[in-house]
C-alpha cells in the first residue's frame, strides 16, 4: 500500500467519523423497533477509536438505507423472535441465545428493508475473527428460509471441505430437530433436512466444493463458511447462479482472514471495502467488516476490542493475551494464525518469504507499455515453459532521474494444457483480465513470445535478452534470425549468478527504488519464493513447493543481472 493510499484511508476515518457525530440518531426511532439496533449504532457512532473504518462505513451507510427504504419493522421483529426461540449449541448442550447489539444491526441490515414487495439484501458478507459465533448465528438464516420461505425453499451450506461444511448444517439440523422432535414435518439426516408436508418442499441439503455435480440446483439461501479458504469460486458460482428465479434470493458469506491471497475471496474484499468506501453503489449487498485501523498496534488489547467485536461475549480478554504470548514464544507460524485468525488481517509467514506477496502487491503500479514515451534503454529476460507451467518475459527500466528500476512482467500459457488442470479457474479469470497470454495449442508457441519481444522493441531499445542457455534454444534462434542475435545473453541460473540481483532488488524493493507492474501474477510468483543459500552464502530464490510458479521473479532477477553487467 502506498502512502498516497494510506493518506487515502485515514482521511476517509476522520470524514466517517464526522459524518457520524452529525446524525440524529433519535430520528430514527430504531429503539422502537429494537433498543439494541439503537445501542449499537450509537456506540460506533459515539466511540470511532472503538471501531474500524469500515465497521464506521457500515453504519453510516445502514442510516442511508433507513432514509431511502425505510424499516420493515415486522420482518425485523419477526426473525429476532425466531432467532431467539432456536437453540443453538453452547458450552452448556443446546440453548437459546438473546441477540448481542452487534447481531441485532447485522439481522435487521438483513431484513428491514424491502421495495417492490422484495427484500433489498440478496447478498452479505460476515468478516469477523474466530470466536465470533458466526458459522452459528448464521444458520439461522437457513432455517428461516426452510420455514418461512418459499414453499420449494433451498438452502445449502457449502466450505472447501466437507467437515467444514458440516459445521454449519450441523446447527441447522440441531435447530431443526429441537423444534421437530419425532420428525413429523421434517426427515432429518446427516446431509439433509427435507419436509414432509404436502404442500411444502423446502428442503436443506449440505454441499462440498465438486461442484460440477451441482447442476440443476435452485438455490434460496446459500451459507459459505470460511470462505478465504478457497482456492477458486466454483461451488459458490454454482450456487449463485441457480437463484434466478428466486424473488428474495440470499448469499451469506461468512469468513475469517487467511493466507490464501490468490484465493477469490481476497479479491471479493477489496471489492467489498470498495463499496463501503462509496467507489460504487449496490443496495443489494451487507457487508460487514472487522479488522484493526491501519495504524493500530497488534499487541494493543484495544486492537483486539475492535476487531472482535465479542471480545468479552464468546471470547474472552484473557484468551487473547494467552494466544498472543504464544504467537511471540512460539514463531512465525503462531504470529501468522493469530494475525490472520485473531486479528483478521490477511497476512503471510513473513519469515518464510523472500519478498512477500504483501511487500510485492506494494510495490506494484500501473505500467502500460504504450505510456513509455523517447524509446529509453531497456533490458529483457525470458523463462520459457512447454505446457504446464507459465513462460514469462521481463522487460526492465532503469530511472536515472530517481535511481529506480522498473519491471513490467507478461506471463504467456498454453490455451490447450488448461482444461483439468488444478489451477484452470484462476489461470481463465488472469487470461479474461488480461493479466495471463493464452497461447494457441497444448504447448507454449514460442512464436507469440518472440513477436512481444519484437513489439517492446518498438517503445525501448533493447540492450540485452537474458535467457536460460539450458532451454531456451529455440526461441533464441528465432529472435537471432530476427536480428537480435548481438543483444542475446545467456544468464546461468547458479546461485553466485543471483547473488547479486536479489540483495539490490530486495534493497530497492524495501526502500522505495524498484517497482514492477500490476499484475497479481507478480505477487503471486513472489508468495510462492522462499530464499535458498548455498555453502559460499550464496543465494537463489527457489520455490517454495514444487508445484508453484515463481517464473516472474527468475525473469527480474535476470534482467537485473543483465543491468549489473552491462558495459557501455
Amino acid at each position: 500500500m502506498t502512502e498516497e493510499e494510506k493518506d487515502r484511508l485515514r482521511q476517509a476515518k476522520a470524514d466517517v467519523t464526522a459524518a457520524l457525530a452529525a446524525v440524529r440518531i433519535e430520528d430514527y426511532r430504531l429503539g422502537e423497533v429494537d433498543t439494541r439496533i439503537e445501542d449499537y449504532v450509537r456506540e460506533v457512532a459515539t466511540n470511532p477509536d472503538g471501531h474500524n473504518l469500515y465497521e464506521q462505513l457500515g453504519v453510516l451507510r445502514f442510516f442511508g438505507f433507513c432514509r431511502r427504504y425505510g424499516i420493515n419493522v415486522t420482518e425485523v421483529q419477526r426473525f429476532f423472535t425466531l432467532y431467539e426461540s432456536l437453540y443453538f449449541p453452547g458450552k452448556a448442550g443446546l440453548q437459546t441465545y438473546l441477540l448481542t447489539p452487534v447481531q441485532a444491526f447485522q439481522f435487521a441490515h438483513i431484513f428491514a428493508f424491502w421495495s417492490g414487495g422484495r427484500r433489498v439484501i440478496r447478498e452479505v458478507c460476515l468478516y469477523v475473527p474466530r470466536k465470533y459465533s458466526k458459522t452459528t448465528s448464521s444458520a439461522s438464516l437457513a432455517v428461516n428460509d426452510l420455514l418461512y420461505g418459499d414453499a420449494n425453499a433451498e438452502c445449502y451450506t457449502g466450505a472447501n471441505s466437507n467437515d467444514q461444511a458440516k459445521k454449519c448444517f450441523d446447527v441447522i439440523r440441531g435447530c431443526v430437530r429441537k423444534l421437530d422432535p419425532m420428525e413429523r414435518r421434517y426427515r432429518i439426516n446427516e446431509e439433509s433436512i427435507k419436509s414432509k408436508r404436502s404442500d411444502r418442499q423446502a428442503f436443506c441439503q449440505c454441499l462440498t466444493a465438486n461442484a460440477r455435480t451441482k447442476d440443476g440446483l435452485n438455490a434460496s439461501t446459500v451459507i459459505m463458511d470460511e470462505f478465504s479458504q478457497a482456492l477458486d469460486s466454483d461451488l459458490l458460482t454454482v450456487l449463485t447462479t441457480s437463484m434466478g428465479v428466486r424473488e428474495n434470493p440470499l448469499t451469506v458469506i461468512i469468513t475469517t482472514a487467511s493466507d490464501v491471497f490468490d484465493g477469490p475471496f481476497y479479491e471479493m474484499l477489496q471489492g467489498y471495502k470498495a463499496l463501503l468506501l462509496g467507489e460504487y453503489e449496490d443496495d443489494s449487498v451487507f457487508v460487514h467488516l472487522f479488522e484493526p485501523d491501519l495504524d493500530d498496534p497488534e499487541d494493543s488489547e484495544d486492537t483486539w476490542r475492535k476487531v472482535h467485536p465479542h471480545l468479552g461475549v464468546t471470547v474472552s480478554l484473557d484468551f487473547y493475551r494467552q494466544e498472543y504470548k504464544k504467537a511471540v514464544r512460539n514463531g512465525s507460524e503462531a504470529m501468522l494464525a493469530f494475525r490472520t485468525k485473531l486479528l483478521n488481517v490477511y497476512a503471510e509467514n513473513e519469515q518464510r518469504s523472500w519478498i512477500s506477496s504483501t511487500l510485492a502487491r506494494s510495490i506494484s503500479r500501473p505500467m502500460p507499455l504504450d505510456a513509455i514515451k523517447g524509446r529509453p534503454d531497456a533490458m529483457v529476460a525470458i523463462d520459457l515453459s512447454e505446457s504446464d507451467d507459465f513462460s514469462a518475459v521481463t522487460m526492465g527500466l532503469y530511472n536515472q532521474a530517481q535511481k529506480s528500476f522498473h519491471f513490467h512482467t507478461a506471463y504467456f500459457f498454453p490455451d490447450g494444457a488448461l482444461p483439468g488442470h488444478p489451477n484452470e479457474k484462476l489461470y481463465r479469470t488472469w487470461a479474461e483480465k488480461g493479466y495471463l497470454h493464452l497461447t494457441h495449442g497444448d504447448v507454449i508457441d514460442y512464436r507469440e513470445i518472440v513477436d512481444y519481444i519484437l513489439r517492446i522493441n518498438q517503445v525501448v531499445r533493447i540492450l540485452g535478452i537474458g535467457y536460460d542457455p539450458w532451454k531456451s534454444q529455440e526461441v533464441i534462434n528465432m529472435l537471432a534470425a530476427s536480428g537480435a542475435g548481438n543483444v542475446i545473453k545467456g544468464v546461468r541460473q547458479t546461485y553466485g549468478t543471483f547473488t547479486a540481483p536479489v540483495e539490490s532488488f530486495e534493497h530497492g524493493a524495501k526502500t522505495g527504488h524498484v517497482f514492477i507492474n500490476d499484475n497479481p501474477i507478480n505477487a503471486y510468483c513472489f508468495g510462492n519464493a522462499v530464499l535458498d543459500t548455498d555453502k559460499l552464502e550464496n543465494c537463489k530464490p527457489i520455490k517454495r513447493k514444487a508445484t508453484q510458479k515463481i517464473d516472474g521473479v527468475i525473469t527480474m532477477l535476470m534482467t537485473l543481472r543483465l543491468f549489473i553487467d552491462y558495459e557501455r
